[in-house]
């Protein structure tokens, strides 16, 4: 069955997490910061990541603010800046407000002009998500944004994926979804959707039951695969 519906993760897929480090990185007087920025960038996104999966598995839900705020705390203290409260004050702010990859908004109206259901899918609480939306100036793209807040569970968990059918009324087959992690992409697939894993790092594939449909470098084709 034909695409209809263009689903996207949003945190490392339409939005780069890694801005809010480097942006805070290059501020006057962070100097020392500069010097671990990637490492608590990156530590700060795996422990944000664990503690989805950990609360999902010990049906501990809170929302993902919660969690990020807890991949930061832990981040920092492991590059130890976790005395320094208005980084982290700073890094939290900064998390509202994640620029979009350079090539979001061109796909996005290509998608939107050839009549396709557009929207996100995330573990992002509603708020996050539209913070991020609007900094982006990406809202006028999508037709919706959907959040695991309406089931209460995070990712992987089939009720998240559940949301796009309920939304469209569409099959799963007529779903692109879009995510720039492997897990999310792969557990997709085995959950019925075509998949792209958006790998910009180059990272192997997970060893998982299922695979991506797709494996790209960026979101640049995402329209010509919709419309195969």
């Amino acid at each position: 069955m034909a695409i209809t519906t263009c689903i996207f993760d949003a945190y490392g897929t339409l939005f780069d997490v890694a801005a809010a480090a480097r942006q805070a990185a290059s501020e006057p007087g962070r100097e020392a910061f500069g010097q671990h920025w990637q490492k608590v960038a990156n530590d700060w996104r795996l422990k944000q990541l664990q503690y989805t999966w950990l609360r999902a598995v010990a049906n501990a839900h809170t929302d993902f603010w919660e969690v990020t705020q807890n991949g930061l705390d832990w981040a920092l203290e492991a590059a130890g800046l976790h005395e320094d409260a208005e980084l982290r004050a700073r890094l939290l702010a900064l998390y509202w407000e994640l620029a979009a990859y350079p090539e979001v908004p061109a796909m996005l109206a290509q998608l939107k002009a050839s009549g396709m259901n557009t929207a996100i899918l995330s573990n992002g609480s509603p708020d996050m998500l539209k913070g991020a939306v609007e900094s982006a100036e990406v809202q006028a793209l999508l037709d919706d944004v959907l959040s695991v807040e309406d089931v209460q569970i995070f990712k992987p968990a089939a009720q998240v994926y559940d949301l796009v059918g309920q939304r469209f009324n569409c099959a799963k087959d007529e779903v692109l979804f879009v995510s720039s992690n492997g897990w999310d992409a792969a557990c997709a697939t085995g959950y019925g959707f075509t998949t792209a894993w958006v790998n910009r790092a180059g990272e192997p594939v997970d060893r998982m039951p299922w695979t991506p449909t797709h494996i790209l470098s960026d979101l640049t084709s995402i329209p010509d695969l919709a419309s195969v």
